[in-house]
């Protein structure tokens, strides 16, 4: 192994060495506590520690990383403490993300570190988002995120890549490429001859490096972050490695050949980088001694405090009120500067989404909207028309085609404080972005204290002949996790009050849009900006007979039936927000009329009318004189055909189901 100090000075040379043999020494005493029992599981990057440190020595101390597994050496370099790591490390309420998350899946704003989930990949897109907030601030920044060579396999590698080389992002990726993905041996993860040779399909520079050599992985990095803030553009890394020991410790090595451990054994990037320091008589053995005693005596002091922490005892109410970033309305300094003309005559629902985006875009510079074919073409159904000549490319932006580096993108871009809209061309395309909403996105504030400031909006619905994956009411999908929320408008000042909610609020909000809407619906909409507040219904219509809860198109089938039914009277609850639910106008319309039809456009099974069912049955029982019925379109995919579409549609069937429901 070639060293090369590259002008830097003795000090800076045993910094390197200091920096690189604390994670290798805290390594070791977590293996010998993990055979101790007083740990319980641990991912090892010994023999991998060059690439961590070098990669962190060399970006600034307030530019986002985005480590993997086994890069200690990142969060030593950042100057986290052994103390509260091992906190992190036990389960401590007392860690970085209060017991919530293990070993390195944690993050931490104040040192400008992402925490990691397990699917790898979705980690590369944050780097893009952070990256594209500092060239639209015009900061003089990189962000720097890892993978194995085995995450190059996944599709967010080239999303990712693909987008930061089309938007021309100051980013860079590392492929720590270390030989496996768990037993995976990379004879069989790709047939490249080396993975950085994929930046050129991309139209990226790549450079393949010695990642045992602390020196060059650090002066290599140090001028791509150079060259990359200075040229706006990314770069692929790749740093050839091995990992000596299993993928986690329980995993083993019997699978790695004897005679391969042996080979990188000698290369070990902190023995070989120890010798040469004293054989170039930079360092002393009794420097070298120094340090490691120093160090050794550093981490039995902080693993004894670390040790000593107590049990987690959080509480429900606790987690719970954690899920979510607190939302304190703040109006925007610019609502004076904002000129609105006087209005009174109705809009349609699709011009209150417009105004809704253009009032936000103008009262916040950082919100940045994204999607494919919003800027010149104005989108699929003309939403965005006009705003990238009022506001810029730069902030109307299109895309690729890339749904999930997309959405991981404007995550990013809540690290750095700014506020994102993505745009689903079409409701049904977000599952090609599910992993990013339901794993990201979702969890991200209750594992370490981030907010996702994000919005995405969701054209949805059927009732206009589009076929089976341009129709899907998939609002449900996403009802089920944590850590989301869902409004669905009905009407024009709902869908601009709910918008501009939605933008407002620090969390992530699916803001869903119905298409047959768009057009076909008009309402009065207050011209200035004005919230409608998630989580409040809205009673339409009062009623003593029977009660129809329902949202979205539904709002407008149960009006149209109480205008042809002046017999009964029907009281119309429009949720209005499906996440969180406004139980407490649910309790009071089922203890008025004690007839409850639920009204869905989603299928009937799993659909969000079987939760509000089932609530109503638990909490309203004594107050009912029917059972709750439900009614919703039938559980198959969506038909191209209209008739067959109708046929499919809840409001086929919902003057049968009130009639069952009255008659009961």
């Amino acid at each position: 192994m070639q060293f090369e100090r590259k002008g830097l000075s003795d000090q800076e040379l045993i910094g390197l060495y200091k920096a690189i043999l604390y994670p290798r020494m805290i390594e070791e005493k977590m293996l010998v506590l993990l055979r101790q029992g007083k740990v319980g599981k641990w991912f090892s990057g010994i023999g991998q520690e060059a690439i961590s440190v070098g990669a962190a020595m060399a970006m600034q101390s307030d530019e986002w990383i985005m480590p993997l597994h086994r890069n200690l050496g990142v969060f030593t370099v950042r100057g986290m403490t052994l103390e509260k790591l091992f906190l992190q490390w036990q389960g401590s309420k007392d860690g970085f993300s209060k017991g919530r998350e293990r070993s390195f899946h944690f993050g931490s704003k104040e040192y400008f570190i992402a925490g990691m989930i397990s699917h790898l990949g979705p980690q590369l897109a944050l780097a893009d988002g952070a990256a594209l907030s500092y060239k639209l601030k015009g900061q003089e920044k990189a962000s720097l995120a890892f993978t194995g060579d085995g995450g190059t396999s996944e599709g967010d590698f080239h999303e990712a890549l693909n987008l930061a080389a089309v938007w021309e992002l100051p980013v860079i990726f590392i492929i720590e490429n270390n030989g496996y993905g768990l037993s995976t041996p990379v004879s069989e993860q790709y047939r490249c001859n080396s993975l950085v040779d994929k930046a050129a399909g991309y139209g990226i520079e790549g450079i393949k490096i010695d990642g045992n050599n602390i020196l060059e992985v650090y002066d290599t990095i140090k001028k791509a972050r150079e060259n990359s803030i200075k040229e706006q553009k990314p770069y692929l890394i790749e740093c050839m490695t091995f990992r000596m020991r299993g993928h986690e410790e329980a995993s083993g090595i019997k699978y790695v050949p004897t005679e391969l451990l042996d080979t990188w054994s000698k290369k070990d990037p902190i023995k070989c980088y120890e010798d040469w320091l004293l054989q170039s008589n930079i360092i002393s053995t009794e420097e070298v001694k120094k340090i490691n005693e120093e160090y050794k005596s550093k981490i039995e002091s902080e693993l004894k405090a670390g040790l000593s922490f107590e049990q987690n005892t959080s509480g429900i109410e606790e987690e719970v009120m954690d899920v979510f970033a607190k939302y304190i309305p703040s109006p925007s300094p610019k609502l004076k500067e904002l000129f609105v003309p006087n209005r009174t005559e109705p809009i349609r629902f699709i011009d209150a989404i417009t105004e809704a985006l253009d009032q936000s875009l103008f009262l916040h510079d950082d919100l940045v909207i994204m999607g494919q074919d919003i800027a010149g073409y104005g989108g699929a159904f003309k939403v965005t028309e006009g705003l990238a000549d009022k506001y810029g490319v730069h902030r109307v932006r299109n895309t690729p085609l890339c749904e999930s580096a997309v959405i991981g993108a404007a995550l990013g871009m809540s690290l750095e404080n700014n506020k994102a809209v993505v745009e689903m061309q079409f409701a049904d395309f977000v599952s090609v972005g599910f992993n990013q909403i339901v794993n990201n996105l979702a969890k991200i504030h209750y594992r370490w204290g981030q907010h996702a400031d994000v919005v995405i909006r969701m054209p949805t619905g059927a009732g206009v002949g589009a076929g089976p994956f341009h129709s899907q009411s998939n609002e449900s999908w996403f009802f089920h996790v944590p850590g989301l929320k869902i409004v669905y408008p009905s009407n024009p000042a709902d869908a601009k009050g709910l918008l501009m909610s939605a933008i407002n609020d620090p969390n992530p909000v699916m803001y869903f849009e119905h298409k047959a809407l768009y057009r076909s619906i008009t309402g009065l909409v207050e011209p200035e900006p004005f919230e409608t507040p998630i989580g409040k219904a809205k009673k339409l219509r009062d009623g003593n007979d029977i009660s129809i809860i329902t949202y979205g198109a539904g709002v407008h089938w149960a009006a149209a039936y109480a205008d042809e039914h002046k017999e009964l009277s029907i009281e119309i609850i429009d949720l209005r927000t499906l996440m969180p639910l406004d139980f407490d106008m649910i309790r009071a319309t089922v203890g008025k009329t004690n007839r409850v039809l639920i009204l869905h456009e989603d299928n009937l099974t799993g659909g969000i009318g079987a939760e509000i069912a089932a609530w109503i049955s638990e909490h309203c029982f004594k107050e009912l004189d029917a059972p709750v019925m439900r009614c919703a379109s039938i559980d198959t995919p969506i038909p191209f055909s209209l008739e067959l579409e109708q046929q499919f549609l809840a409001k086929s069937r919902l003057s049968s189901c009130i009639e069952q429901l009255v008659n009961f």
